[in-house]
């Protein structure tokens, strides 16, 4: 969801801006109300961006 909601820090990881993973790491524990495993949603989006 954060990942859709997001394209333009999607694009902006993608294109090697590493600090663009924090605010997606900071929507989805917005999303969850900070129930998420911050560390754990980083290590997931990663994995999904090198998709």
């Amino acid at each position: 969801k954060a990942i859709a909601a997001n394209p333009q820090a999607v694009a902006d990881y993608r294109g090697g801006k590493e600090t663009a993973i924090r605010f997606l790491v900071g929507q989805v524990m917005k999303e969850t109300k900070g129930r998420a495993n911050p560390g754990l949603v980083n290590q997931l989006l990663i994995e999904k961006l090198k998709l």
